[in-house]
């Protein structure tokens, strides 16, 4: 079990240092711009997306680690996805992360797993979920910006 919480811890510092999809969308589709008022972290996300598609997602911001991992590995996931497989992602990361659905309550979510042990520590839930809040927001057109407090 330790081999593989290393694993995960790799994967999701692999992603800090090196996040994918980190850019601005030229005249995105949607935007929405989050914050976690407790550490600090600011996370921006632009969706294009044709016929309920997402045709390409991509994000900006700030933060710590698992905040920086979550928004890229997010972003990897969701291009090609339909919106309602993106809001069905969210409920499904969402119900991982904060301890609520086990593995088998729900769709599988691929790579998404290593940050399962994040439900470990409720401080870092926030820092995790940051990208995926300010994206449904994205998806549902809210203005004001989505705070995880």
């Amino acid at each position: 079990m330790a081999e593989l919480r290393d694993l995960y811890q790799e994967v999701i510092l692999e992603h800090a240092k090196a996040p994918r999809n980190y850019r601005e969308l030229g005249a995105p589709a949607a935007k929405a711009e989050g914050h976690n008022p407790l550490c600090g972290d600011r996370c921006t996300v632009f969706i294009n997306q044709k016929d309920g598609v997402i045709q390409d997602i991509a994000f900006q911001g700030s933060g710590c680690a698992i905040s920086k991992a979550s928004a890229s590995m997010m972003t990897q996931s969701l291009k090609g996805k339909t919106l309602q497989e993106a809001e069905d992602m969210f409920k499904t990361f969402h119900g991982m992360v904060t301890g609520q659905k086990r593995e088998g309550d729900a769709p599988d979510i691929g790579k998404l797993k290593v940050f399962a042990g994040v439900s470990e520590f409720p401080a870092r839930v926030k820092c995790a979920t940051l990208a995926w809040h300010t994206l449904e927001a994205a998806l549902h057109g809210e203005q004001d910006r989505v705070s995880t407090e």
